[in-house]
């Protein structure tokens, strides 16, 4: 059952609505692991909405940084984001970069071992060009090294556009 596909696009793509569509494709009962960190009321109430969207019959968990450290053999699982879970590492991490990649890609190798279909859910933040913020750039950089990282491990990687899917891999 092993199984990794990665979902990437910009920003209100439809990304999540695809990923969770294509879950509920495959599993009657998928697991919804949430990378978000709440930052403010207004994202406690975004969580909160999605979290309502999502019916009965998925299985919802919130883990920050260590994905792996839950079991999911067997099971169909959604992780949104992969943009939020580099900003958690990227953050507390104080923006090291040299620290942050190595320990994203070993938790992603991790979490990827177990015989589960993972479906990752990222942002193709570097296609909106070059930022003037050096934090920014160095996030961006990231990212993509990141996304290269899963797409590259990826069996299938759709890429949406204004809500259709393009299928790369």
């Amino acid at each position: 059952m092993r199984r990794v596909i990665l979902v990437t696009g910009g920003a209100r793509s439809g990304k999540s609505r695809y990923a969770q569509q294509l879950a509920c494709s495959l599993s009657p009962h998928p697991v919804y692991l949430a990378t978000a960190r709440i930052w403010d009321d207004e994202f406690r109430e975004r969580v909160r909405r999605h979290q309502a969207d999502r019916g009965p019959e998925w299985e919802n968990i919130e883990e920050e940084k260590l994905l792996s450290r839950h079991d999911f053999a067997g099971k169909v699982v959604v992780v949104d984001c992969v943009t939020l879970w580099c900003t958690n590492y990227f953050y507390d991490l104080e923006g090291r970069i040299d620290l942050a990649l190595p320990a994203i890609k070993a938790e992603f190798d991790s979490l990827t071992r177990q015989d589960a279909c993972f479906i990752f859910v990222t942002n193709e933040i570097g296609m909106g060009g070059v930022s003037t913020d050096p934090v920014q750039r160095r996030f961006t950089d990231l990212q993509g090294w990141v996304n290269q990282h899963i797409a590259a491990r990826a069996d299938q990687v759709v890429l949406m556009v204004s809500g259709l899917p393009l299928f790369i891999k």
